[in-house]
């Protein structure tokens, strides 16, 4: 790409000849110079000759002494608290972009009372330039000189298209036509000299790198380099309490090492309260060697904790990024700061709490019932606290309230699913909020059954909260952590789908529209519809309101939100009247029990691409679907991904063609093989000419067992599923035939996972190893991941009689595989 604007377009500002720019000095008041003479701020009286917002484009052309060469084009417009209204301008030079060269006019009830900027004097600048981008981007990439690019990575490829919903977009380079300063050159007559050159964004992974490259456009010499990933002093592997050994940014500071980054908004950064309630008395968490062990950190002190909040903060910071392109809770982004071992009575027996106090998030170390409240959904579900200041701005009372935590709630939900799906963490369950923190097991809240912790489900249903014209802390402020459960089950619904007869004796039905889907529609909701007195009712319009914005009225997610917002006993079913009868057929389940060693990492068809780390066995992606016609030959790519060595895989694709909710018709397993690869595979089939149109179920199955059918449980391995929308075939169930597989390698080995009974236990623990391996050692873990020692094993028998009551990881060896299986001690 040359240029994004032509010369005729950009000569909004420009054309006029350098004798017909003669400045207005009787208006001006003061005036500021760069060091090359241009003006950097100039400051206008305030009288009636003063210059108007409208006269914006006079005004640059006669201050900046602009000539026929020079344009500057409209960029951006903001109005502030003070009631200034600052107008951006961008540069351009023969109508090509001068990079870094902007100016703004910044103006109060239609009077300029300022402008600023930077404006390049060019003159006489050669803008054809000799060398193409093609050969450019060569130098760039010899300069840069990584091992390799993310561009080379088809997973990382496949990503970004899903992540951009663009299938051209990719992380290859296009270059652009730029005037840039020269930066870098040997010769010191021509450092800081305007020169045309081609732009680049190279995005290296090994060794990882991110920066704009200017090469120059006439002799290939790259002449300047704008980072993009900054600030990456230093990168730590810390042991955290709830979420494993985590990479996490942080920075250098005296003695070695603390937790503060500058890699994401204004930064991010944790500290130490020291058991105290003084954010200024904090301190800094040090490391001499930046590698924070559990040796070190998982001590009587929970130091460990501060590895989770620091994480949570980021992977929190990058799913609003990354889904919602927000920067930060206030969309500036604004610098998250957490405080750990914060207790409101110094040195007293622990804080049972965690909370967002309008600038900061504080984390207490819990007492009886809670161990440190820095989980990842908590550390999400505060940080939710603060974009709901920061948008809808809900009262803490009643339903706004209970709406205001609900979505701190969900936030808490879609953060940990993103944080598990991309680091493949264990022991998060996404619609059980603070299942980590509880000593005694269990959550704090379900959203798919808020009845399970005594939440309503239902408007007014079992376990409403009467709100209060007196909203104190003694009744919960009209139940706002109570009736949170109506949102939180609303949410589940959407994303997830479901049937049933509610608390008012509604009978409802929902399809799902995938946790992706949902979010969008809830951070509309919140962001846009919402004020601070809504009620449910408002959030039920707000939200048909958002998915009608966002897919179309009458869409699917429309009628979903619809449905869903009358499960919870708010409004009509879509339509009118109740919800219709589920008219889709049910699945059958199929799950893999365990994802320690071997996973689904990618899956593509059509306009599915999907690349992921572990999701415990089964991704339910029938949100995501493609469109393939009957008759029409078809390939489908995969591959799984590996803790360590790649085992043999069996492989088994089916595809309901009669959508009668079975995959054992004629034809419908389409792709059958195994494989030990690490790389990309593919299968091909043919779609039957008598498949029936519509939505239906496409099934990928990933087993080391290779009995494992379209309807099993089994040990490792993984499924997946998604939708396949068939067009141009049978209008009603027919008996399908064909579909073969371009893979007919060898079958892998029956396998089953290690198994403890009973469980629960009181006493003992039997241990049954896999394939009747023998049990060389044991380990357990509580929920912290701290080691729990003295534990006994006399043969298959662990003695538990002594442990106290919660939930514990067995880990159980044969010498050369690792195993893990969870029990709970009663």
């Amino acid at each position: 790409m040359l240029n994004k604007y032509s010369t005729a377009t950009l000569l909004l500002l420009g054309g006029l000849t350098t004798s017909a720019l003669a400045q207005d000095f009787s208006r001006v008041q003061a005036k500021t110079l760069n060091d090359d003479g241009t003006p950097y701020l100039v400051q206008f009286r305030a009288d009636g000759n003063a210059y108007k917002l409208q006269e914006a484009g006079t005004l640059l052309r006669e201050q900046l002494q602009l000539t026929a060469d020079d344009q500057l084009l409209p960029a951006k417009s903001e109005a502030d608290q003070l009631g200034f209204v600052h107008e951006k301008f961008q540069q351009y030079y023969k109508g090509i972009k001068v990079e870094h060269a902007t100016y703004s006019v910044h103006a109060r009830q239609g009077q300029v009372a300022s402008i600023s900027g930077q404006f390049e004097k060019i003159r006489g600048l050669n803008a054809t330039p000799s060398l193409t981008a093609a050969d450019a981007l060569q130098r760039a990439l010899s300069f840069v000189g990584a091992s390799k690019y993310m561009w080379q990575d088809a997973r990382e490829e496949a990503g970004l298209k899903q992540q951009e919903n663009n299938p051209n977009a990719t992380y290859l380079p296009q270059g652009e036509l730029v005037v840039v300063r020269t930066e870098r050159t040997s010769n010191p007559l021509l450092a800081g000299k305007p020169v045309l050159a081609w732009k680049f964004n190279i995005y290296a992974q090994a060794p990882v790198s991110r920066a704009y490259v200017y090469v120059n456009a006439h002799t290939g010499d790259v002449v300047a380099q704008d980072k993009i990933i900054k600030h990456a002093a230093a990168t730590a592997t810390f042991a955290t309490a709830y979420s494993g050994t985590r990479s996490i940014a942080n920075s250098t500071a005296t003695g070695g090492y603390n937790l503060r980054e500058a890699t994401r908004g204004l930064g991010i950064e944790t500290y130490n309260c020291k058991k105290g309630n003084s954010y200024t008395a904090a301190v800094d968490f040090i490391d001499a060697d930046n590698n924070w062990t559990a040796a070190e950190y998982n001590n009587a002190n929970f130091d460990n904790a501060a590895g989770d909040a620091h994480f949570g903060a980021q992977a929190t910071y990058d799913y609003w990024k990354l889904v919602h392109n927000r920067n930060s809770y206030d969309n500036a982004g604004a610098k998250i700061k957490s405080y750990v071992h914060f207790d409101d009575v110094p040195g007293g027996a622990g804080y049972e709490n965690a909370y967002w106090n309008g600038s900061v998030m504080t984390y207490g170390d819990g007492a009886s019932t809670f161990k440190p409240l820095t989980s990842l959904d908590v550390c999400a579900h505060e940080i939710g606290h603060a974009i709901c200041e920061k948008t809808a701005n809900l009262t803490y009372q009643n339903e706004s309230g209970a709406m205001n935590e609900g979505f701190s709630d969900i936030w808490g939900a879609c953060v940990e699913a993103r944080a598990a799906s991309t680091f493949g963490l264990t022991g998060k369950s996404t619609f059980l909020i603070g299942e980590e923190i509880m000593k005694a097991g269990g959550a704090l809240r379900s959203m798919s059954n808020p009845n399970q912790y005594g939440q309503p489900d239902t408007y007014k249903g079992t376990n409403w909260r009467a709100t209060t014209t007196s909203p104190t802390q003694a009744n919960d402020y009209g139940g706002v952590h109570t009736n949170s459960g109506v949102l939180n089950f609303w949410f589940y619904l959407l994303s997830q789908g479901g049937s049933g007869t509610n608390d008012i004796g509604s009978a409802y039905s929902v399809t799902g529209v995938g946790i992706d889907a949902a979010a969008k529609i809830a951070y509309r909701t919140e962001s846009v519809y919402l004020t601070a007195s809504s009620t449910y009712a408002n959030a039920r319009a707000g939200a048909i309101s958002a998915a009608t914005d966002l897919y179309g009225a009458g869409s699917a997610q429309v009628t979903a939100v619809t449905n869903a917002w009358y499960a919870v006993g708010v409004g009509a079913a879509a339509g009118g009247g109740t919800t219709p009868p589920p008219t889709t057929v049910t699945y059958c389940a199929s799950k893999g029990t365990s994802v320690a060693y071997e996973w689904i990492d990618y899956v593509k068809l059509g306009t599915i691409a999907r690349t992921s780390a572990a999701d415990a066995g089964y991704y339910n992606g029938t949100a995501t679907s493609t469109s393939i016609a009957a008759g029409s030959s078809q390939t489908i790519s995969f591959s799984a991904g590996f803790a360590s060595t790649a085992y043999t895989e069996n492989w088994k694709i089916y595809i309901d063609y009669n959508q009668n909710g079975l995959f054992t018709d004629a034809g419908e397993l389409v792709v059958s093989g195994s494989s030990a690869s690490t790389g990309t595979l593919t299968g091909t089939f043919t779609v039957p000419a008598t498949a029936k149109n519509g939505a239906t179920r496409l099934r990928v199955i990933m087993s080391d067992n290779s009995a494992t059918t379209s309807c099993n449980s089994y040990s490792y391995g993984e499924t997946e599923d998604y939708t396949v929308t068939i067009t141009g075939g049978a209008a009603i169930a027919g008996v399908t035939t064909g579909g073969g597989s371009s893979m007919g390698l060898t079958q892998g080995a029956t396998a089953r996972g290690l198994e403890l009974y009973p469980n629960p236990a009181t006493d003992v623990v039997r241990i049954s190893m896999p394939d009747n391996a023998p049990l060389v050692s044991v380990t357990l873990t509580d929920l912290r991941g701290a080691k729990v020692t003295g534990v006994q094993v006399e043969g298959d028998q662990l003695n538990v009689s002594a442990l106290a009551k919660g939930i514990y990881t067995l880990t159980a060896t044969d010498g050369q595989k690792v195993f893990h299986q969870r029990f709970i001690k009663q």
